[in-house]
């Protein structure tokens, strides 16, 4: 009965993790919001990088390994390795409510996310793509626009 309940506890834990959502790592700031301007040099520091598929960082990125590299060097915070996992753990947010700092994701629909980008304001986003890390427009025409995703809440300075 024993390891019955420590298995049972192993997968409740395990569960609890993969479907938490994203994990905000940063003890030592815990009652303080991250700051976006560190998040936002993270990412235009990586601009002209190259794309490469299934690339984490930090010479070389895919689409999803480069907003979670920005997110953990940037925030301390942990997100979901692929857009679809992010796509799926995310807050999401409507287009019109998009702030600084939040996801960006692009597909065919909701349970197909392909895409994912950083928002920087102004209808802007950087990602990594096939021209590398860049900054672009999210309503691109080569884009289909899904949805917008709050990670975190940044400090106002």
């Amino acid at each position: 009965m024993k390891l019955h309940n420590k298995v049972l506890l192993t997968l409740v834990a395990f569960f609890s993790l993969l479907t938490g959502g994203f994990v905000n790592a940063q003890a030592s700031k815990a009652d303080a919001d991250p700051d976006y301007s560190a998040v936002y040099n993270v990412a235009k520091q990586n601009l002209g990088k190259p794309y490469v598929w299934g690339a984490t960082g930090p010479s070389s990125f895919d689409c999803s390994g480069f907003t979670s590299y920005v997110y953990k060097k940037g925030a301390s915070i942990s997100i979901p390795r692929t857009a679809q996992a992010q796509y799926n753990a995310a807050k999401k947010v409507s287009y019109s409510n998009l702030q600084k700092g939040d996801l960006v994701f692009f597909g065919s629909n909701a349970s197909a996310i392909s895409h994912v980008g950083f928002y920087v304001g102004n209808g802007k986003m950087i990602d990594a793509q096939n021209r590398g890390v860049i900054t672009e427009n999210v309503k691109a025409p080569w884009w289909h626009y899904v949805g917008g995703a709050h990670v975190t809440d940044f400090d106002q300075d």
